[in-house]
């Protein structure tokens, strides 16, 4: 039974089947730090892991999306949707090598595409929370 602190987020499709984790001791039976995803996420694909932070080398089509409980690690183009520390982790970031997102969230706070700052288009960029508001700045 989900608690009503539960996000809704994970009633969407998963898609988790051949992707490695990224373990530093794979003799415990914890769950991984990492989940390494090395193809690109679909327009209507959905990587929902929420014990740490996703990895994608590859690019977020439109439409996709990428939930994660840590941060979330794009190399590549993200046009999709990321929503990192969905389990309450307020350290959560989301990079990607290149910006053209539909919507990022980070601990329940969001901005969407109309929020987001034109000269960051097509760049390089972090997201993070910084006293509940979401800074997107480039990086060098």
């Amino acid at each position: 039974m989900l608690s009503p602190q539960a996000p809704i987020l994970f009633l969407y499709f998963v898609i988790l089947q051949n992707f490695p984790k990224v373990c530093a001791n794979e003799q415990t039976n914890s769950p991984c730090a990492a989940l390494l995803v090395n193809e690109p996420v679909r327009s209507g694909q959905s990587i929902i892991y929420p014990h740490g932070d996703v990895i994608i080398v590859g690019s977020v089509a439109s439409g996709a999306e990428i939930i994660a409980g840590g941060s979330i690690h794009v190399y590549g183009s993200l046009r999709g949707r990321a929503f990192a520390g969905t389990n309450g982790n307020t350290n959560a970031r989301i990079f990607c090598s290149k910006f053209d997102a539909e919507m990022m969230v980070i601990d329940g706070l969001y901005k969407t595409a109309d929020d987001f700052d034109l000269a960051l288009r097509g760049t390089s960029v972090q997201a993070r929370l910084d006293r509940n508001v979401m800074n997107i700045e480039k990086m060098s």
